[in-house]
């Protein structure tokens, strides 16, 4: 009597990762739909040669706020497919918004929905972003104008010269002195400073290093000066930020402005409606008129 014993595939294996943990660290300015962690590193192995279905989900650490609420990093990884388990980014970084998250992979034996008894697998990839030199320098002060602070929006400088007179010592601007920064904090890349417009007549000059403006010599016009200066960081000349620099001409003042009378007297209707005049006292008939002088002006 000849029997035939066929031994059936009981599904009483686990699929099995190569690493249960990977750590992997990538830079802010990585490409959209860039490789993170290749297939080859997280494919899980079945003894029962099951085909394995990929799953990625994401974990927010309990400490990661971004503005007051906290941040979901779901959406910026993904995995190429149900039978591709290679990582792919889906959505830009920004080094801002959070600097790490943690992905976990689930391989399973059986499809999502099955009904029969499905064994399962996890890896966890610890990302870590790296904070790339992707941003122009920022003059300051400089004022917010989005939620995740990326954007900061500079007001131009203004000072004054007297005319005809050349100042020995850096201009006092407002609303401080020339000053930028790499706003990839990380990095702090070294700025310079040029003028770059607006001083045909080469009357002033800013330090390359410190951003303090000086005069070469005394503005003959009472014209104003528009500067255009420039943060240029030293490792790289395209990134670099251009401001506005408004220094005003003015006549030289020696004296302060001084009323001509320490006290002044007036009178006043009983009655009479708002924005009427006021009168002087005891000269009904001629308004009170207020005045100042001032000796730097002598004939105004």
């Amino acid at each position: 009597l000849e029997i035939l014993v066929t031994i059936l595939n009981m599904n009483d294996n686990s699929p099995v990762f190569k690493q249960a943990n990977l750590t992997e660290v990538v830079p802010e300015d990585t490409k959209v739909n860039a490789t993170i962690v290749p297939r080859v590193d997280l494919s899980a192995s079945d003894a029962d040669l099951d085909t394995i279905f990929y799953e990625l989900t994401t974990t927010v650490p309990e400490n990661l706020f971004f503005g007051g609420e906290k941040m979901d990093t779901d959406g910026y990884f993904a995995i190429k497919g149900v039978n591709n388990p290679e990582i792919y980014l889906q959505k830009s970084l920004d080094y801002e918004k959070f600097k790490s998250t943690t992905l976990v992979l689930y391989a399973r034996d059986r499809s999502a929905g099955s009904a029969t008894t499905t064994n399962t697998a996890t890896a966890t990839i610890n990302i870590f972003i790296e904070q790339a030199d992707t941003r122009s320098p920022w003059f300051l002060p400089c004022t917010f104008i989005s939620m995740d602070k990326s954007i900061c929006i500079s007001s131009p400088y203004t000072g004054r010269v007297n005319i005809s007179e050349m100042s020995t010592k850096p201009l006092i601007l407002e609303p401080g002195p020339i000053y930028a920064i790499d706003p990839d904090y990380t990095f702090n890349e070294k700025i310079v400073y040029s003028i770059v417009g607006g001083d045909t007549d080469k009357v002033f000059s800013v330090d390359p290093d410190t951003g303090n403006l000086t005069m070469n010599k005394a503005a003959t016009s009472p014209d104003s000066y528009l500067l255009q200066v420039m943060a240029t960081q030293v490792n790289n000349i395209k990134k670099y930020s251009v401001v506005s620099v408004e220094i005003k001409v003015i006549n030289k003042s020696d004296y302060p402005p001084y009323f001509e009378s320490r006290i002044y007297y007036g009178t006043v209707f009983v009655g009479v409606a708002p924005r009427s005049f006021v009168f002087q006292a005891g000269d009904p008939s001629s308004p009170l008129i207020i005045t100042a002088v001032d000796d730097d002006f002598p004939n105004v």
